[in-house]
């Protein structure tokens, strides 16, 4: 008799993950936003290095002049591509060829160099590449003073041959 008295109430499945949800796109939201924002040590770096602008440099300036970007330079997307070639003893060659191949590019700033030393045995491919990068501040030093270099390997059957990878700043 005890069921009689029961009423039958649907039960709302799913009601009690509405908070959860709730939670979790807040918190996605929150993400969008923080990662929206920039570099806040980069922007202060950067505002330190350069010299206040005077109330009378300012006023100079005509209407249709650029404005001077502000904030952290940024990395070309696509490389230059520069290959060498010949004895990783004979630096002077190489080096003269890194200069060389480098020329048209004089006045920028490497940020990032990755060299693909050519063999089918790793080692001796990194070790060439890795060679090659050590002659790169010889070469150009203005070019590639403070550059990130990395070594790696292609697996080419082209012993004594290097595929430079040149990322600039930008502007």
């Amino acid at each position: 008799m005890r069921g009689r008295f029961r009423t039958a109430r649907p039960r709302a499945r799913g009601v009690h993950l509405a908070g959860w949800l709730f939670a979790d796109m807040l918190l996605v939201l929150a993400l969008v936003a923080m990662g929206d924002q920039g570099d806040p040590v980069a922007a202060e770096r950067a505002a330190a290095a350069e010299p206040t602008a005077t109330p009378s440099a300012s006023a100079t300036a005509g209407p249709g002049s650029t404005p001077t970007p502000t904030g952290p330079r940024g990395v070309e997307h696509d490389p230059v591509t520069v290959d060498v070639g010949g004895d990783a003893s004979d630096t002077a060659g190489l080096t003269a060829q890194i200069r060389a191949a480098t020329e048209r590019y004089t006045g920028r700033q490497a940020a990032v160099v990755l060299t693909f030393g050519s063999n089918r045995d790793p080692g001796l491919g990194q070790a060439y590449a890795h060679a090659v990068n050590g002659l790169l501040a010889q070469a150009r030093p203005e070019m590639f003073r403070g550059t990130t270099t990395r070594d790696f390997i292609s697996l080419a059957d082209n012993p004594r041959h290097a595929s430079l990878e040149i990322y600039f700043y930008t502007g």
